[in-house]
């Protein structure tokens, strides 16, 4: 009889960026190693802060679908809850987002507990306190709790400025260090957040790094006459931001350095995704009268290849307090498709260490302007092909998908 995995999380597929992506990803691969999958997650609203057809008319009551993630794989049953979701979402807002649905949660998991057993529940952070389910139905019917964190949210939220009540800090962060030190297996995604996660709780914790399907997003030979396909010139320049469109990215700098860069007239920067900072950016343009920035909208699975492929340069960019608590999910996508990337992070990163060693991209402060227009107008001018072919062996050897579950599947055995 194979083995049952309840995944609990506040987003799945079909949402394309971001941990919604991994998490379908994740339960797909599962199911098609044999394992039977259950999952409870919200409706998708993620990257456009709303929810998504088919779902929007059913996001205020509790639904039940069977169905596979892709063609290949087991049927997954999925529960979803209701949440409310903040069309302008802000650190207080968020944290309702969280609260209602761990709340919606606790009633599917609660109904759970009557029906067969899971052999292991695996929650994913954020939202942090989604363990604290794992913990209860682990507690009354003697699963495996695999508490795996995406995302150190209450240090970003920190950071960020966006609680600043020093009480309310250190309760949620005592229930995190609760939540840490109970569960059976921690994991994470980066190394600099595996050290911030000892310094919380003193344990093992399990390096689980965010994957790639290099069988889906691969090198395109003829990649010039793919930016036709997106509505620019085969002779452009393509620079290109793909992902969630938030503050704590700090895209700002991009339209700032477009300005500078407005002399190279082959040059453009674009900025394609959805999220709640865009129309912010978009006005800034405006105001600066800036006209080498393009708008594309967040683009569907099937068109990811040939938009990586499409850029000539990509930008991985985010703030200098949010460096390794969030490992940027869009660099294994740049990597596995050979791109060469400008990537902002602090020279004491983990980050820094891996792209440093191993020649897969070019290293800039976070927040620096000056940095960032520069390190854009020399790839311009220079030769990318060996940082290219380093990053698709990179990914080839440490990030692909059947790599990392065979190491993390022997965690589970």
């Amino acid at each position: 009889m194979s083995k049952r995995i309840l995944l609990i999380g506040g987003n799945f597929y079909p949402e394309l960026t971001g941990i919604g992506k991994y998490n379908g990803e994740m339960v797909d691969f599962l199911a098609n190693s044999g394992y039977e999958c259950t999952v409870v997650t919200s409706y998708p609203y993620y990257p456009f802060w709303k929810v998504q057809e088919p779902y929007s008319k059913k996001r205020w009551w509790y639904g039940k679908e069977k169905k596979t993630v892709s063609s290949s794989a087991k049927p997954i049953t999925i529960y979803r809850c209701p949440q409310y979701v903040p069309q302008k979402p802000s650190g207080s807002k968020r944290m309702l987002l969280d609260f209602s649905f761990c709340l919606s949660c606790f009633f599917i998991v609660t109904g759970l507990l009557f029906k067969r057993k899971y052999d292991y529940i695996i929650t994913v952070a954020p939202s942090f306190q989604i363990g604290l389910l794992g913990l209860f139905y682990k507690s009354i019917r003697g699963a495996k709790h695999i508490y795996h964190i995406q995302d150190l949210q209450i240090d970003a939220a920190s950071n960020l400025k966006m609680i600043k009540s020093q009480r309310l800090l250190n309760i949620l962060l005592g229930v995190e260090k609760f939540i840490i030190r109970k569960a059976d297996i921690v994991s994470s995604i980066s190394s600099g957040m595996i050290s911030k996660i000892k310094v919380k709780c003193d344990r093992e914790i399990i390096f689980f790094p965010n994957w790639v399907d290099t069988k889906n997003l691969y090198p395109v030979k003829e990649k010039q006459q793919l930016k036709e396909a997106f509505g620019f010139s085969v002779n452009d320049f393509i620079v290109l931001y793909s992902g969630a469109i938030g503050e704590k990215q700090g895209l700002e700098e991009i339209i700032y350095s477009a300005t500078t860069l407005s002399s190279i007239g082959k040059l453009k920067l674009v900025i394609c995704g959805s999220g709640p900072y865009k129309e912010k950016l978009q006005k800034l343009k405006e105001e600066l009268g800036v006209d080498n920035v393009y708008f594309l909208a967040l683009q569907p699975l099937e068109k990811l290849n040939n938009l990586l492929n499409m850029a000539d340069v990509h930008l991985v960019i985010q703030k200098a307090n949010t460096s390794d608590l969030v490992m940027p999910s869009k660099l294994t996508g740049i990597l596995s498709v050979g791109g060469v990337a400008v990537i902002t992070t602090p020279k004491n990163s983990s980050l820094y260490k891996m792209i440093a060693e191993n020649n897969i991209g070019v290293v800039i402060e976070p927040e620096s302007r000056q940095e960032l227009t520069h390190a854009i107008e020399d790839l311009v001018y220079s030769d990318k092909e060996n940082i290219s072919r380093n990053a698709f062996n990179y990914a080839k050897e440490f990030l692909s998908i059947e790599k990392i579950f065979s190491r993390f599947t022997t965690h589970l055995q």
